[in-house]
């Protein structure tokens, strides 16, 4: 390290420093001044009573594409094999951040606000990540080429105003999320998700500990700003914790966080089965002490081609534990062999209706009748 970048440093940690402490009765007035919606309250209570009743499955991107389909009124791989559909559907607002009409994925906006306002409707959870572009390189959120991009959005930052702009749009969007009687749909909002990893531009190895929750606290405090009052938000790191301690060690504090997860996919059973109950174990006793609902934020199993996975895999391992979801990736319609939920005829598919049977499993249905009861 050369004198010029000690400097450097050594200044970024000082007002870094000054920044905190000049934002630590921000951040509680921005929570004080912003009252959160009753339907939103009403979703954290959910997703904390939930393991009480069962646990939710979920699907990303379910009801908008699917193995050979793509954009069928009211069609979903699951629902076709179960029939019915997922307790917690999960999008992603990927280029929205550009003011683009399609995501990463190339959906329409649209098309994902109005099936986010069907969910609610049915009763089911809605929660959504994002996987924005790169502002340094105009790369995409898997270029990790350069190692400035999160210092370069925080305050001081040359990008800070234009993240600014990017985060407005997603306020803009979060406020677009109401029914027709004018109720503003709940969202659990998954943003900076699996940063444990170094794969996305806000990764472990791009940025500081300090520099990563500085960003949480810049994402948080601009919607508060913008008056996003839908909002629950989620922390899901990406690799196995080896303790609370280091799957803390990047939380950006209980007073932005409502509920912890992880991402965690199976290659290897035995690696998968060791993962997912110590991760578990350990997400237990945080969820506790914290007093955080827990979930398990993206798992699954490409192709799925063990026809008994979801029974004598995914299952035993969640009823060990207060989960309240359990969300499995997308069917990529797009792409060949990449998909994480049973179709018509797919070998897993019998297994996931008696998955599906288990009193402990939810779908939309379920939570609907919860709800009502």
């Amino acid at each position: 390290m050369n004198r010029l970048i000690k400097v450097y440093a050594a200044g970024f940690i000082l007002v870094a420093g000054l920044l905190s402490c000049n934002n630590a009765g921000k951040k509680q007035q921005n929570k004080d001044n912003l009252k959160r919606t009753p339907e939103t309250e009403s979703m954290l209570q959910t997703l904390k009573n939930m393991p009480k009743h069962g646990i939710m499955f979920g699907h990303h991107d379910d009801p908008l594409y699917g193995i050979g389909w793509e954009g069928d009124e009211g069609r979903s791989d699951v629902k076709s094999v179960c029939g019915d559909y997922p307790a917690v559907m999960s999008f992603d607002l990927g280029r929205i951040e550009l003011g683009r009409d399609k995501s990463l994925d190339k959906i329409p906006f649209e098309k994902i606000r109005k099936e986010i306002i069907a969910q609610y409707h049915r009763g089911g959870i809605n929660t959504i990540s994002w996987h924005l572009d790169n502002p340094v390189t105009g790369g995409d959120s898997w270029d990790v080429s350069d190692t400035t991009v999160v210092a370069s959005v925080l305050p001081g930052g040359v990008n800070h105003a234009k993240f600014l702009t990017w985060l407005d749009y997603v306020a803009d969007f979060m406020h677009s999320l109401q029914t027709e009687d004018g109720v503003k749909v709940p969202i659990l909002f998954r943003p900076w998700h699996e940063h444990t990893g170094s794969w996305f531009w806000w990764g472990q190895n791009l940025c500081s500990a300090e520099e990563y929750k500085a960003l949480w606290r810049l994402t948080y405090d601009r919607l508060c700003e913008k008056k996003v009052n839908n909002l629950l938000y989620a922390y899901s790191p990406g690799s196995e914790p080896n303790s609370p301690a280091e799957y803390l060690e990047r939380y950006p504090g209980d007073d932005i966080i409502d509920l912890i997860g992880f991402d965690c996919y199976q290659f290897d059973q035995a690696v998968y089965l060791e993962q997912m109950h110590k991760s578990l174990r350990i997400l237990t006793e945080i969820a506790q002490t914290h007093n955080k609902a827990m979930a398990v934020t993206e798992t699954g199993y490409e192709t799925i081609p063990d026809p008994v996975w979801w029974t004598e895999v995914l299952l035993p391992v969640l009823k060990e534990y207060p989960v309240s979801y359990v969300v499995v990736w997308r069917n990529a319609r797009e792409r060949e062999n990449h998909y994480y939920a049973p179709y018509p005829g797919q070998v897993s598919a019998p297994d996931f209706v008696t998955f599906y049977e288990d009193p402990v499993t939810l779908f939309a249905a379920d939570v609907k009748k919860l709800k009502s009861d």
